[in-house]
């Protein structure tokens, strides 16, 4: 079995997050103070000054970076968020009543999903009336993600638009590869991600809603990457509200433990 290493990104302290299976590590990002158990963006090789832009890739650069260099190619490499937590299994329906505990839904070490297969992502929002290129061009109400194709070799723009106008985004910019999947993948969008950001730049486009363009459009092109694996399975995600994420209330009680907490995972779109 390979060893597996879940990165799990945040720009705040959350108690709760030091109570997640070990696997599971904490990267806190931006300009926030961190436990110094945690894994923090701002020391070593790390381009923190663009988590504004950029979100949690800033956190998927220092990663890559920084620690691949001390794991096996076969190794796995992943990442989640401090709101949306890797399930493991893949549910059709929203649970709606459940005596268990979140904690024991999250996903395990020993899932056969994990030797299996060569990328496993969160189940997708599935868009019933418009690809994905349209919807963001509606969303977001500029031509950014049409224009920065242009950054993009010829045959992986051909294949990133294809998935552009097909009509399953497999969001939260979440994925379980390997660490040469990984490498590979890094070694692709970091240089097209500072095209797009000078890009932005010039269109003067990064304000208000859309001041994380170039992590908007990361993950379009994370969606497309990974879905093109041919080897690949889908798990689903829970994501933590207010309860789960209350440090107060965490300070007494590990809310992710507490029976019942199970209920509403995991959120389900279509649109």
């Amino acid at each position: 079995m390979r060893n597996l290493t879940i990165y799990c990104t945040t720009i705040k302290y959350y108690k709760v997050l030091d109570n997640l299976p070990s696997y599971i590590k904490p990267l806190g990002l931006g300009k926030n103070i961190y436990p110094n158990y945690w894994f923090d963006e701002k020391n070593e090789i790390n381009i923190s000054s663009l988590n504004s832009f950029y979100a949690e890739f800033t956190g998927i650069y220092w990663i890559w970076k920084n620690k691949i260099k001390s794991m096996s190619q076969h190794d796995l490499i992943g990442n989640c968020h401090n709101r949306v937590l890797w399930l493991n299994k893949l549910y059709s329906n929203k649970q709606k009543l459940n005596f268990s505990s979140l904690y024991s839904n999250l996903l395990r070490e020993n899932n056969n999903l994990l030797n299996e297969y060569e990328v496993i992502q969160v189940q997708p929002i599935t868009f019933k009336n418009k690809s994905l290129l349209m919807d963001f061009r509606q969303v977001h109400k500029v031509s950014a993600l049409d224009d920065c194709l242009a950054f993009l070799d010829a045959d992986l723009k051909k294949d990133f638009l294809n998935h552009l106008n097909g009509h399953k985004l497999f969001h939260h910019n979440m994925f379980i590869t390997s660490v040469k999947f990984f490498e590979e993948y890094c070694k692709i969008i970091f240089p097209w991600l500072e095209k797009c950001m000078a890009y932005c730049n010039e269109k003067k486009i990064c304000f208000g809603y859309n001041s994380r363009m170039p992590a908007f459009l990361a993950e379009r092109f994370t969606s497309f990457w990974f879905s093109s694996f041919e080897r690949r399975s889908l798990l689903s995600y829970a994501r933590l509200g207010k309860f789960h994420l209350s440090n107060q209330i965490n300070n007494y009680v590990n809310t992710i433990k507490l029976p019942f907490t199970f209920v509403q995972y995991p959120t389900i779109h279509n649109f």
